[in-house]
């Protein structure tokens, strides 16, 4: 005779079970994050299965074969980047990012150039056949080689991966997936793990790389258990403001290639376009002879890329000056006009400043301190930065500039560009080999050196 059901709370952060409700997570210190789940007990008949299925055998690691790993390219070569080189079969993606932002017109798009020689399951539960159809339609994409699959049962999902034996699974959403054994409802902590574990021991033996879609909560997190990262082999991110065009996919994990590159898309009428040179884009339209404004150079991965930094500063109409950063992390920001202020002599303390990266893009590297320092100081002093020149550096609490590294690659995008005057640090100009007549790099030690160089006629 089974036992009877259970009601056990676990943590939608972290996974912590407890057999009473908390506030506040014991496990990760979470608030409001204990959800209430209904277990039911395991049958004698199945933990009796489960102890007679076959065990793995330990091997000697000198014995198991090194092939060469195969990659599916999906011919956008952005996604490729990221991804390291392509799709790795058994694979297991999770693709993540606020709603509307592209995450599933990119699946849809990858689909047209991977059905030429694959066959593709694409599993929906959020969007019936005919919607799913309409926009393949508008996004171009007719290859024969895709099915489409309208169902939420994971069960039956990972029947018909086993009897048709596809070369790429795509599941949108996994927080529309349900087991129909648990009682909790889809989209839970319980019934994230269980479907994503279902797909991973469906498609890993069979060598069937598959891309999942995860929707995010409203702290931009993947929503459902921290585990759901730890189970798959990539987490790709979907960044960008649905106002705007410009969209960046950055892996947060991946098990077979580096998590330090981007793939920058362009979200139009025909669905994602790939930049493939992205800072053009970021550059076009930027103004002239405007005070406030600065070119710097950031590394994401092995790719240079050019961002505009505007800063402004102005007169306060309130007791306490606003300080505001899009694109910029607003406690750095804070951290350097407290800088300015001590070892520059630039007084902040009585304005509003407002930091704007160009583009959406997100700039956390160090390298990126300078040049906001520079716009701020430029919009106090309100004298415009030449616009041939381009500033990039870290900055100290004692007010010095720090090296960065890839200086080379930096100050040679720079000069494809057309740029032709270059304000780094000091300590950088002995690790470049860029010659004198492709650029000119003024080496400076401290902020208002800086500003000097980045203003002189």
């Amino acid at each position: 005779m089974a036992g009877k059901a259970k009601t056990v709370y676990i943590c939608s952060a972290c996974g912590f079970e407890s057999a009473k409700w908390y506030g506040k997570c014991p496990g990760c210190g979470e608030w409001n994050t204990m959800n209430e789940e209904l277990r039911e007990p395991v049958s004698k008949k199945s933990a009796a299965m489960s102890s007679h299925r076959s065990l793995s055998r330990p091997i000697p690691i000198n014995e198991l074969d090194e092939q060469e790993e195969f990659r599916y390219h999906t011919g956008m070569s952005e996604l490729d980047r990221v991804l390291g080189g392509g799709i790795v079969k058994g694979s297991l993606i999770l693709i993540s990012g606020d709603p509307g932002i592209g995450k599933s017109t990119i699946l849809l798009q990858i689909c047209q150039h991977l059905g030429r020689t694959l066959k593709i399951l694409y599993v929906s539960g959020e969007e019936s056949g005919r919607q799913i159809k309409l926009r393949a339609s508008r996004l171009g994409v007719t290859t024969p080689n895709l099915l489409i699959m309208t169902e939420t049962d994971i069960q039956y999902v990972t029947e018909e991966i086993r009897s048709l034996k596809p070369d790429l699974v795509m599941i949108d959403s996994i927080q529309t997936m349900n087991f129909t054994d648990l009682n909790s409802s889809p989209g839970s902590v319980t019934q994230v793990r269980e479907c994503t574990n279902a797909i991973m021991r469906c498609c890993k033996p069979l060598d069937i790389p598959a891309v999942v879609v995860g929707h995010v909560n409203k702290d931009g997190a993947i929503a459902g258990p921290k585990v759901l990262e730890h189970i798959v082999d990539a987490v790709l991110y979907f960044e960008g403001d649905r106002q705007m065009t410009y969209r960046i996919l950055r892996a947060v994990k991946n098990r077979y290639g580096s998590t330090n590159e981007i793939g920058v898309f362009d979200m139009g009428e025909s669905g994602l376009q790939q930049v493939d040179n992205p800072s053009q884009a970021m550059l076009s339209g930027r103004p002239v002879n405007v005070s406030g404004t600065c070119v710097t150079c950031v590394m994401e991965g092995t790719r240079p890329i050019l961002a505009e930094i505007q800063g402004l500063a102005t007169t306060t109409g309130f007791g306490n000056p606003r300080r505001m950063a899009t694109g910029f992390d607003y406690n750095r920001m804070n951290l350097l006009l407290a800088v300015l202020e001590k070892r520059a002599g630039f007084y902040f303390s009585n304005l509003d400043a407002y930091i704007n990266v160009v583009g959406g893009l997100r700039l956390d590297e160090p390298a990126a301190d300078l040049a906001v320092a520079v716009s701020l100081i430029s919009s106090l002093k309100d004298i415009s930065i030449r616009e041939d020149t381009i500033v990039f550096g870290e900055v100290g609490l004692a007010g010095e500039l720090r090296s960065v590294t890839h200086i080379n690659a930096r100050v040679s995008e720079a000069a494809r560009l057309g740029f032709r005057r270059c304000v780094l640090p000091y300590h950088c100009l002995k690790k470049t080999t860029v010659s004198s007549g492709e650029m000119q790099l003024i080496g400076v030690k401290n902020l208002r050196e800086a500003f000097g160089a980045a203003t002189e006629s």
